[in-house]
């Protein structure tokens, strides 16, 4: 089994990215909330396999401090007080109210944390956040990582997605929070381009 290290290149353009302005948490395994795009809301819903340690609504600490959500194409860091702090392991789900397209996932606190995806992920940046620093290593098949130190960033997932899951494993807690920068055009608006 190798592990690499990920290198980080200049980004091209910048993408302004729509987080999730979590709503609700109604028991220990499940949230909702929702992303609001210019001129279009997607509603959100978080469930897991084990129980989250807590939920921010929008109040209390902001743990999205430093640069390490901004230092790649994303232009935009998470804002304050909204996140999910996972603590048991287990499978967690995300469920989108209509496909998006190519998101995002930042993430705060990733201590000795190994994630899998089961698709193809990789860090859009990384650095030194709220709790210290440290590196994700991408497993051998590039679906997954291991948290070397206390890792902060955003992992960018390619593609058109109205659900997305994940495995991680047990730690006091770590945090995330889910956005896109787009959902695909509607089909009657390619019919209707293709028309003219």
């Amino acid at each position: 089994c190798s592990l690499t290290v990920l290198s980080l290149s200049a980004p091209a353009t910048a993408t302004q990215v729509y987080w999730t302005d979590w709503i609700a948490s109604p028991n220990l395994t499940s949230a909702t909330g929702e992303i609001q795009l210019t001129g279009e809301t997607v509603n959100v819903g978080y469930t897991a396999t084990g129980n989250h340690a807590f939920v921010q609504t929008g109040a209390g600490a902001n743990y999205w401090t430093g640069t390490p959500y901004t230092q790649g194409t994303v232009e935009n860091a998470p804002p304050a007080a909204e996140l999910i702090a996972l603590n048991t392991a287990g499978e967690v789900s995300i469920v989108f109210s209509k496909p998006v397209v190519d998101p995002y996932i930042a993430v705060v606190s990733w201590n000795s944390n190994t994630v899998e995806f089961g698709q193809p992920i990789s860090f859009d940046s990384f650095g030194a956040g709220f709790w210290g620093n440290g590196t994700p290593i991408i497993n051998s098949t590039g679906t997954g990582f291991f948290g070397n130190g206390e890792v902060h960033g955003v992992i960018s997932l390619k593609g058109t997605y109205q659900s997305l899951s994940f495995t991680h494993t047990s730690e006091n807690w770590h945090g995330f929070t889910v956005g896109v920068s787009a959902v695909p055009w509607p089909s009657s608006f390619w019919m209707f381009a293709v028309g003219l």
